[in-house]
């Protein structure tokens, strides 16, 4: 029995993916282009393994030899939390609420493949989910997802930007989806929210984003950013807030295992947390990345510079 677009469309659905797209694998010439010219403006910051594997990105075939398309698959996980803006409370991004989303959404693929392998054994397939050598947002723009917006998240023109992508490189061929053109217009109200001035039309510098600061940045805050973090210690949310598009289209995931009830954290407290504790609070979350140390600086530097 061959895979077809509907088997593989409710197979999704049955496994609580919000969005299904299809592209024929393609090298990526526009793309690799844009990153080039991000990357010579330094504005991955220390991300390094940004700049590693630019071959992989380009051509899919580089990663599965007999790649005929990409599926690229949307999961929503917008929880509608209400943040008290309290100078006391660390605010942490909706993404990382409650478990990895790496572990829930590679659950999903997992049993996903298995299915579709028994329904066609000569399927083969490579996935990652945000971890891998692949352009995830370019193939989600190319899969008919969304577009690529001036904050550049995806955004879908049903149920806005509130969504993980993952992408599955196969050897099998589909119907194509066409691409939905950009409808950000003249809107510039992500440009013109961000207090650290990280975002320009369509490229995010991560030297000045907050989510980089609080994340992936290793060494200390810049001074330049004093007062200007909005209380965020673990990512941050407000371009996607003030995103007209989600204003008028998020819709509440149906995705349980993204929701928590702490959506800020004392930042007190998080000073006084020793290792064991940070260990087993966040064992399961993706906070963990920031490690102890990290989350303590985040909330030293909101607490001194508010």
């Amino acid at each position: 029995m061959s895979i077809t677009n509907e088997i593989v469309i409710n197979l999704a659905k049955e496994y609580g993916f919000n969005l299904v797209g299809f592209a024929k694998a393609d090298i990526l010439v526009d793309e690799i282009n844009h990153l080039k010219e991000w990357l010579a403006k330094g504005y991955h910051a220390s991300m390094g393994y940004m700049e590693r594997n630019i071959e992989k990105k380009q051509d899919v075939k580089n990663i599965l030899p007999s790649a005929v398309s990409v599926i690229s698959l949307g999961i929503n996980y917008y929880n509608d939390v209400n943040y008290s803006d309290e100078t006391d409370k660390g605010k942490i991004s909706r993404y990382a609420l409650s478990y990895d989303y790496h572990n829930v959404i590679e659950d999903k693929l997992k049993l996903m493949m298995q299915e579709l392998k028994e329904i066609d054994e000569t399927f083969e397939y490579k996935y990652y989910v945000d971890s891998g050598p692949t352009m995830d947002k370019a193939w989600a723009v190319k899969s008919g997802l969304g577009w690529l917006s001036k904050n550049t998240n995806v955004i879908n023109p049903e149920i806005g930007s509130w969504f993980f992508i993952t992408n599955i490189i196969t050897n099998k061929k589909f119907n194509y989806n066409n691409i939905i053109t950009d409808h950000c217009g003249t809107c510039t109200a992500c440009i013109d929210a961000c207090p650290t001035e990280a975002i320009t039309p369509y490229q995010v510098n991560a030297n000045r984003c907050i989510s980089f600061l609080t994340i992936e940045n290793k060494g200390d805050i810049s001074e330049e950013f004093s007062g200007k973090m909005n209380n965020w210690i673990f990512g941050c949310d407000i371009c996607q807030e003030v995103c007209p598009w989600n204003n008028k289209f998020s819709v509440v995931s149906k995705t349980k295992d993204f929701f928590s009830t702490e959506n800020e954290i004392d930042l007190q407290s998080v000073m006084n947390m020793g290792q064991k504790e940070f260990s087993a609070k966040y064992k399961n979350s993706p906070i963990k990345r920031s490690k102890l140390k990290g989350l303590q600086r985040n909330a030293e530097f909101v607490l001194k510079r508010s």
